[in-house]
């Protein structure tokens, strides 16, 4: 236990460390090549507070980068690559301890991780570019997205039904259902949710605690279900959250962007499904479920309704709108997103 403990720690540290280190180096650039939205976001506000509190956001929104995704997997991935690099030029015990990509564990994850990255960063390039009327007024984008989405999720369902012989859901406290075949489809399901929690990503640091609060508990998770790799891939990228965090709290340096928010929300699900916590996910990450939530309600209350919900959507933007300062809602956020995490690992442990 003390060599696996070990084992997390130090590749967590490493890429803790190493977000910071290259930070400064990444800023640079972003700023230098002016990687921020040409245009800000336009939301329906009623609320006149918060039009003049939107106002502000939109002027430093325009001036600050969106792509502070990049810190979080580059940080993540070069600290897989140097652990396996690492192992292969020193095979002895420790390095080969150390390394923590396996295909069991890890491989699914990190592929997930690389190609969700690789897509965001189209996705915020777009913005940089101002082809914002492709990004966020366009169906046919839209659905773009959700496809790609789509084929990566039954990548990771053919590769958990075949190479890993995945077929059933647990049910906490009831044993496994037997999906067969349609287990792939569940994955694609689960996907495509978490992918649409990325809305969170609205207020300086709101999306880095919570995501850092999500896969900690992952990582524990992994830890008590003997899945050493996947326990410290978790804390990997918990490690590069928190320091893309030390640099995103008010006033954020930068943004996550789509290249930070889509490769960390897909690869949850295939973290949730290789630790077969599924269905206890949406607990874990409930700051995510009723961010996504609140937004899908207010859509279907406008288009049925013809009324709102809330008067502004996603519901961080609610709570800004009634009054609540955004550093409170951010900091209220983190509070609700450890509890859930605590919640979460609890339930993953005693509902075996």
């Amino acid at each position: 236990m003390y060599l696996d403990l070990v084992k997390i720690f130090v590749p967590t540290t490493f890429a803790f460390f190493l977000g910071i280190f290259i930070t400064p180096l990444a800023t640079h650039f972003f700023y230098k090549y002016k990687m921020w939205k040409k245009k800000a976001r336009s939301e329906d506000i009623t609320s006149a507070d918060f039009k003049l509190i939107h106002q502000q956001k939109e002027e430093t929104e325009i001036s600050t980068p969106c792509v502070g995704g990049i810190v979080i997997w580059v940080s993540a991935l070069f600290t897989v690559f140097v652990f396996f690099l690492l192992s292969v030029i020193f095979p002895n015990d420790l390095f080969s301890k150390l390394n923590f990509f396996s295909r069991s564990q890890t491989f699914i994850p990190v592929g997930i991780f690389i190609l969700g990255a690789i897509l965001g960063l189209v996705d915020d390039v777009l913005e940089i570019r101002g082809k914002v009327d492709i990004t966020r007024n366009s169906a046919w984008y839209t659905r773009i997205k959700l496809f790609i989405i789509t084929i990566l999720g039954l990548l990771a369902g053919f590769w958990f039904f075949f190479k890993l012989d995945m077929h059933s859901v647990h049910i906490p406290f009831n044993g496994n259902v037997e999906l067969g075949i349609l287990f792939i489809l569940f994955v694609v399901i689960v996907m495509l949710s978490t992918f649409s929690g990325g809305v969170i990503d609205g207020l300086d640091g709101l999306s880095g605690g919570v995501l850092a609060s999500i896969f900690g508990a992952y990582s524990v998770i992994a830890f008590v279900n003997n899945q050493i790799d996947l326990a410290t891939f978790s804390g990997v990228v918990t490690g590069a959250i928190l320091a893309f965090l030390w640099f995103n709290i008010p006033p954020a340096r930068f943004y996550m962007g789509e290249t930070g928010m889509m490769p960390l929300t897909i690869t949850l699900a295939t973290i949730a499904f290789l630790t077969d916590t599924v269905l206890i996910l949406p607990i874990i990450a409930f700051p995510l479920v009723i961010t996504s939530a609140s937004s899908s309600l207010q859509l279907l209350a406008k288009k049925f309704f013809g009324k709102k919900v809330f008067r502004v959507a996603p519901l961080h933007h609610h709570f800004e709108a009634i009054g609540w300062p955004s550093y409170k809602v951010t900091m209220r956020f983190w509070v609700l997103a450890v509890v859930s995490a605590i919640i979460g690992i609890i339930l993953a442990v005693i509902s075996r």
